[in-house]
């Protein structure tokens, strides 16, 4: 019996890994006999261990040393940026080196997860490990030196000015999102009418908002819209010239919480900050409704607002949730806008306000801790409803 290597014909599997063909007749593969490479191994893993190390302490130095960079910002920012990009390098080379060591079908099926390692030990450090320390502080004192079992939330819940700051809360993911949605539609079903280059001008001066801080938003609008002066002096904000302007006294809008308006005032911030990337969103969206479904429904007889409500509007309905869902969980952690203009006074408080005032201007960190825990348990309905809906995206494609 003669044996010999051959090509299978059309149709035929093609033998893998060393497979022979004897007299027409496959024989089974030989298996890789290529094993551990100990020294290879132990190269690729010390390197990366040190690789780590070495950029941890460098990044350390920074912050605890800055004498040793001469106390410039301008060398530690280049020093960290040359070492960032390259430990990245050298550390990715580290672990390919290691994982090329072991045998191959380990090393095949090890791989896309030894280059996510660093990925995910990224997010194990920075997210998951933060958010188990916080659950952990919100049952200790004030320290976070002993242990007091549930007494931070006890005290939590029968404090008056949390549930306010919660109503507040309330009160924000129940308007902001849903006003900046829709003047964002709006806004992008006119601006579609328009021609191509006054829609681009037009898309910006909206979009140009987002490009501000949270900060100076609010230095803008208390300066140059809900500026208070003494009556018998000018008017320098808006609101109060327009108001004075019918006869009216000049008023501390953000002190009057009757109806909660102050708060409603400051809503008002975020939804000017907001509008921009929901009309960027979901202009994109209305571009990509088929523009037959629009001239069957006119053929039918349907007026433009019918076809906006029952052709355009489910069409887009994926993208009207998810931008819904991004302004949401970003109303949720409002932060700046109260902190600047009333710091919680006069009612306008929220969770993430009294937090920071609770850890950093009082000292408690138990409490501030209780706070974060209850904010967080507020989200994870939310998050779960947007990857659901972001799954269900994926499988209509």
């Amino acid at each position: 019996m003669t044996s010999s290597y051959s090509t299978p014909p059309v149709g035929q599997d093609v033998p893998q890994d060393d497979a022979r063909v004897v007299d027409d007749n496959p024989v089974a593969a030989v298996p890789d006999t290529s094993g551990l490479q100990p020294v290879q191994l132990l190269v690729g893993v010390l390197g990366a261990a040190l690789t780590v190390w070495a950029l941890g302490n460098l990044f350390l130095a920074f912050a605890y040393y800055p004498g040793w960079f001469f106390d410039s910002k301008i060398l530690m920012g280049l020093l960290g940026l040359v070492a960032g990009i390259g430990g990245a390098a050298l550390l990715f080379w580290f672990i390919n080196l290691a994982v090329e060591a072991l045998p191959r079908r380990l090393e095949h099926g090890l791989v896309p997860y030894a280059f996510l390692l660093p990925g995910f030990s990224l997010i194990g450090l920075m997210l998951l490990y933060p958010t188990i320390q916080t659950i952990h502080y919100s049952f200790a004192n004030a320290s976070s030196t002993a242990y007091v079992g549930l007494q931070n939330y006890r005290d939590l819940f029968a404090d008056a000015a949390f549930w306010s700051a919660l109503l507040n809360n309330v009160l924000w993911i129940a308007i902001v999102p849903a006003v900046s949605v829709a003047i964002g539609v709006v806004v992008a079903v006119l601006a579609d009418k328009l021609s191509a280059s006054s829609e681009k001008w037009a898309k910006s001066f909206i979009f140009l908002p987002m490009a501000i801080s949270f900060v100076a938003a609010s230095a803008i609008w208390l300066t140059t819209v809900y500026a208070y002066q003494a009556p018998g002096r000018p008017q320098t904000g808006a609101l109060n010239a327009i108001y004075t302007m019918f006869g009216g006294a000049p008023q501390n809008w953000l002190a009057i919480d009757t109806a909660r308006l102050n708060s409603l005032l400051l809503m008002v911030i975020l939804v000017w900050l907001q509008t921009g990337f929901a009309m960027v969103l979901l202009s994109s969206a209305i571009k990509g409704v088929p523009e037959d479904t629009i001239e069957a429904a006119r053929i039918d007889g349907a007026s433009e607002w019918q076809i906006f409500w029952k052709v355009v509007i489910p069409q887009i309905k994926a993208t009207i949730i998810t931008v819904f869902i991004t302004v949401l969980i970003l109303v949720m952690k409002v932060f700046d806008i109260i902190y600047v203009l009333t710091n919680g006074r006069d009612n306008t408080d929220v969770i993430a306000n009294m937090f920071f005032n609770k850890l950093f201007a009082r000292g408690q960190a138990g409490v501030a801790s209780a706070l974060v825990v209850v904010l967080l348990i507020a989200v994870i309905p939310i998050l779960i409803y947007q990857v659901k809906q972001f799954r269900e995206q994926e499988a209509m494609r």
